[in-house]
């Protein structure tokens, strides 16, 4: 076992770090954690609106060897932004936004290769969801190639709800699905609009789906009949980039 330099483990040095500002994507408590110190650092963590979640001590266990009294959270050089302060400011600046809404891309190399080809292309954010993302961490700046320190990054509690957000905001939700019927390649991407990719086992969420304007697909010529997501996020950010001219 690697321990990794991206983690923190133990209630008071934890505390210590979020009071001092130190950017946290995600807390992990042993189930049946308790006890006052307990409390007074989960109180902190939930008014700092970071995601946390209660797992086994085996999954604490097998992450770090030191003694890390129930508690591990994992750090992250991204400063999170807000997706509701992006698109007013790319229309009040008037640009089209374009953005990249991902449902539970967990690998971090597909993570980081998708925010490097979006930040290539010029795309205004990502979007991830508080739960089942991939870490944000310093493999995936790397595998970023330094995108991850440039282009905005937005954690969201609901997927859903940022995907209302940007509708209502007048972006049109344009899905990738591999079961689809229409052409990827005869949709206009002119307009403001946000790609919504899924993630590498099960595809988009069904409930996130149903909000898509558009449900497409790349079309294929091999036999082979999927793309790797990194793959097809690349050639969808860059027909939109073509169509814009």
């Amino acid at each position: 076992m690697n321990e990794s330099n991206d983690i923190i483990y133990g209630i008071r040095t934890l505390q210590e770090a979020i009071i001092a500002g130190k950017t946290i994507s995600k807390v992990m408590f042993k189930k049946g954690l308790s006890g006052d110190q307990f409390h007074a650092l989960l109180r902190i963590v939930q008014e700092n609106n970071i995601p946390f979640q209660y797992v086994p001590i085996e999954k604490l266990n097998r992450t770090t060897r030191k003694n890390h009294q129930g508690v591990i959270a994992f750090t992250t050089p991204v400063e999170f932004q807000k997706i509701e302060d992006i698109i007013p400011f790319c229309f009040e600046n008037g640009k089209t936004p374009m953005v990249l809404l991902l449902d539970e891309i967990s690998d971090v190399r597909n993570f980081g290769a998708i925010c490097r080809t979006a930040e290539c292309a010029g795309v205004d954010a990502v979007v991830i969801p508080d739960k089942g993302a991939a870490a944000i961490n310093s493999d995936a700046v790397k595998t970023s190639a330094g995108a991850l320190s440039v282009i905005p990054v937005c954690r969201t509690a609901s997927l859903k709800s940022t995907i209302r957000f940007l509708k209502d905001s007048g972006l049109q939700i344009v899905a990738a699905d591999e079961k689809s019927d229409k052409n990827f390649y005869e949709t206009d991407l002119t307009g403001p609009i946000a790609f919504l990719m899924g993630s590498e086992d099960r595809g988009i969420h069904p409930e996130n789906l149903r909000y898509a304007d558009h449900i497409v697909k790349i079309p294929m010529q091999g036999k082979i009949q999927s793309l790797n997501v990194s793959v097809a996020a690349g050639i969808m950010i860059f027909d939109a980039v073509r169509q814009r001219g």
